[in-house]
């Protein structure tokens, strides 16, 4: 099966080739390769012996995006996606023609050519989200930066203190969030928005703001996406009127529709903070929660166990469900010494209702026997690509 992203950079006049060194001759300007890639992929192999110059995702973009002259870099532990395509879709919307370089597609860009997590503009203004599971926000040196929050993930906090404490001595002008000003903080802190099953609404120096998005943390990230445009110099209604139009991120709360009474959501949420989000701005709407989630690596499992049974425990009544797909592993090197079974059994040992599914079929067929008019069906979970597949696929059926 080729995924729809595949499709649409074929549409575009990019070639793709199979990773198994075929693809590399001594022709190359360079292999730009992730951190997700393994040291022995046949593609390195090859350009190491055709000493072809391998650079990282993040040095390539880097290099490109410091030499701009207003380089606005995203990053936090949670939310940096969604600030990234608030930000990047405001200054489209007010005319400052930003190239946009974002982890997740903005519902807006999306069509049956465009991916929807890039734009290219004519301008010097760079909008890009930057990562710190790998450290790699340190090559860059934004003239602006957002940092949206730090909890544990990748790193322990104290690390993850650290990493975002150097990124903000890299910044030239101005930091929003984390090791921002301490008027930011006193804002931040005494924020109150008001949440409704429609959306968010905020006040903020006397205007008002409202965006089509559920749950607090996104009203957190519009405040932090409005404090970084008002630096910049854009009036706050004008800021306002082009925000009420951003419709959100692809695989962030995104509502993919309801059949049969039931709605179904899609969300990323691969951490504990991250989940507890998602479930807290979904759980108020619906009778019950349906909750899925896919853990997105062995090792990631085992740093947050402890943090994810607290975190479904903390907030999952008599009524809800828990499904809990395999851990994802796309090859490589991993110790599975915690698997998905573990999480549940886990669970259950505190009384949450907590299942394991086999597989995408086993687990459709489950929620189709557990859902009922009135419940929210939340779909969770990092990297693997069906995930957001067999969520329409359930919609499609409920249908």
């Amino acid at each position: 099966r080729s995924l729809d992203v595949l499709e649409k950079l074929r549409s575009t006049g990019v070639q793709l080739r199979a990773q198994g060194g075929n693809g590399v001759t001594a022709g190359l300007s360079g292999l730009v390769v992730s951190s997700a890639i393994e040291s022995d992929n046949p593609d390195l192999a090859a350009a190491r012996r055709l000493r072809v110059p391998i650079l990282h995702r993040a040095e390539c973009l880097a290099q490109w995006a410091n030499a701009k002259t207003c380089l606005i870099a995203i990053t936090g532990t949670a939310g940096k996606t969604t600030v990234t395509g608030m930000i990047g879709w405001a200054l489209s919307q007010i005319g400052a023609d930003p190239t946009v370089v974002n982890g997740g597609a903005l519902l807006n860009w999306v069509d049956p050519r465009q991916i929807g997590n890039v734009r290219v503009g004519r301008s010097d203004v760079w909008v890009v989200e930057v990562d710190e599971s790998d450290r790699s926000l340190l090559r860059f040196h934004p003239d602006w930066a957002v940092i949206t929050n730090m909890s544990k993930d990748h790193f322990e906090l104290s690390e993850v203190r650290h990493l975002f404490k150097a990124f903000a001595g890299q910044v030239k002008r101005g930091v929003v969030g984390c090791y921002g000003t301490a008027a930011d903080d006193e804002t931040l802190n005494g924020f109150k928005p008001d949440l409704s099953a429609e959306g968010i609404h905020f006040g903020y120096r006397g205007v008002d703001f409202k965006l089509p998005l559920l749950g607090r943390h996104n009203a957190e990230n519009a405040l932090q996406a409005v404090m970084l445009c008002e630096r910049l110099g854009y009036a706050l209604p004008v800021i306002s009127r082009v925000l009420a139009g951003f419709a959100g991120i692809q695989r962030r709360l995104e509502r993919l529709g309801m059949g049969r009474g039931v709605t179904v959501i899609d969300d990323y949420a691969h951490n504990p903070a991250k989940i507890g989000a998602a479930w807290d701005a979904v759980a108020p709407y619906y009778r019950r929660v349906l909750a899925v989630w896919r853990p997105h690596g062995f090792a990631p499992l085992a740093l947050m166990l402890g943090e994810l049974v607290r975190a479904f425990c903390a907030r999952a009544k008599p009524a809800d469900r828990v499904f809990i797909l395999p851990v994802y592993f796309a090859g490589g090197t991993a110790q599975r010494t915690v698997t998905a079974d573990t999480l549940v059994n886990a669970l259950r040992e505190r009384g949450v209702c907590a299942e394991l599914a086999a597989n995408y079929d086993d687990l459709l067929a489950r929620l189709k026997t557990a859902a009922q008019a009135g419940d929210g069906v939340l779909w969770m979970g990092a990297r693997d690509p069906d995930l957001g597949v067999y969520a329409r696929r359930f919609v499609a059926e409920l249908l």
